[in-house]
C-alpha cells in the first residue's frame, strides 16, 4: 500500500496534465458546469485546485522559475552538439539516462537501435563575384559533399519551386539559391526537405536554402533533407536570411553572383545507439499505459 507521501509525489509528477485540466477553470471562483460537460467533471477538477495552485505558485514565484532553462543550459554546455552517430550523442544519452534516474522516474532504460551516421565535415561558401564575401553555412543532414576541389558556379536565385520550374532553362550548371518567404514551418520546410532534388532535376550542381525561420541574426538553421529516388544527389546547405536576401537584391539588379562552395559531408554506415525510455507509473492502475515518454536519439539535426 502506498503512503500519502508517495501519492503526493506521483501527483506532482503529473504537473502538465493537472495544469492543463485546470486551465479553463478559474482558481479563484466557484466552478461552474459548462453546457455539454460530463456530469461531475467540475467537482473532479476542483479536487486538484489546492495542489495545482501550489505547483503554479512554485513555478511562477519560487525556485523552479528558471529550473528548466538551467537544466537545458547545463545539458548543452556539458554535451555540446550531438550529431547522429557521434561521440557527443553517446555522452548525451548517458547524461539523460542518469538525469532521469536522479529525478526518480520509473523503468528508466535504454533500448538498442541502429541510427544513421552522417558527418558534416569542413565546409565553406565564399562569394567571389561581384565582391568577396564569406558566408555562414551549415550543411543539411544527409547531404553529399562537393568534389575535393569544391564547386565554383554562378547563382540562380528563386523564391519558389514554381519560379524554379519557370526558369529551368537558366539552372543548368548553377547553384540554386532558394530565397523562399517564411509562411509557417510546416509549409516552408518543404524547401529544406526537397530543395536539393528539385534543383538537381533542372541541372543545378548544388543548392543553398534560406534558413527556415522567421528571424535570425546571421545564423543559419540546419536540419534534415531527403534525396528523391532516381534524382542526382547534389550538395545542399542552409544559409542565413541576410545572405539570401542580399543575393536576391543583387540578382534583381542584374548582377552576376558567383560562389565557391566546399562541403566535406559524408554518410557512413549505420551505427549502434539507444533510445532512452522512462515511465510515470500510475498509482491507481499501474498496469495500464495512457501515454509514453520517449527520447528518440536518432536525429542528426543538432548541429
Amino acid at each position: 500500500m502506498e503512503t500519502d507521501t508517495s501519492l503526493k509525489t506521483r501527483r506532482l509528477r503529473m504537473l502538465p496534465l493537472v495544469v492543463f485540466m485546470l486551465m479553463p477553470v478559474s482558481l479563484h471562483s466557484k466552478p461552474s458546469r459548462d453546457v455539454g460537460s460530463p456530469p461531475g467533471i467540475a467537482t473532479q477538477i476542483s479536487g486538484y485546485r489546492d495542489v495545482a495552485q501550489k505547483i503554479i505558485d512554485l513555478a511562477v514565484q519560487g525556485k523552479a522559475q528558471n529550473r528548466s532553462y538551467d537544466r537545458l543550459s547545463a545539458f548543452t554546455d556539458t554535451v555540446g552538439n550531438r550529431l547522429s552517430g557521434s561521440q557527443n550523442l553517446d555522452l548525451a544519452i548517458k547524461y539523460m539516462y542518469n538525469a532521469l534516474i536522479q529525478d526518480g522516474l520509473e523503468n528508466v532504460h535504454l533500448e538498442p537501435a541502429k541510427i544513421p551516421h552522417w558527418v558534416r565535415g569542413q565546409e565553406s561558401a565564399v562569394m567571389v563575384l561581384p565582391r568577396n564575401h564569406t558566408m555562414a553555412i551549415l550543411g543539411l543532414g544527409s547531404s553529399v559533399g562537393t568534389p575535393s576541389q569544391g564547386i565554383e558556379a554562378e547563382v540562380l536565385v528563386v523564391e519558389s519551386f514554381e519560379e524554379l520550374r519557370r526558369r529551368a532553362g537558366e539552372a543548368k550548371g548553377k547553384i540554386v539559391v532558394y530565397n523562399q518567404r517564411f509562411v509557417s514551418y510546416g509549409q516552408t520546410v518543404a524547401y529544406r526537405a526537397d530543395g536539393a532534388s528539385e534543383a538537381a532535376k533542372v541541372g543545378a550542381v548544388a543548392s543553398l536554402i534560406r534558413s527556415v525561420t522567421p528571424f535570425s541574426i546571421n545564423s543559419p538553421h540546419t536540419g534534415w533533407q531527403w534525396y528523391q529516388p532516381g534524382v542526382q544527389q547534389i550538395p545542399t546547405a542552409c544559409i542565413t536570411i541576410e545572405d539570401a536576401e542580399m543575393m536576391a537584391r543583387m540578382a534583381r539588379r542584374g548582377q552576376k553572383v558567383v560562389l565557391r562552395l566546399h562541403m566535406g559531408a559524408q554518410t557512413l554506415p549505420d551505427v549502434d545507439s539507444f533510445n532512452t525510455v522512462a515511465e510515470l507509473v500510475g498509482s491507481k492502475h499501474p498496469e495500464q499505459v495512457s501515454a509514453a515518454g520517449r527520447v528518440q536519439n536518432v536525429s542528426p539535426l543538432h548541429k
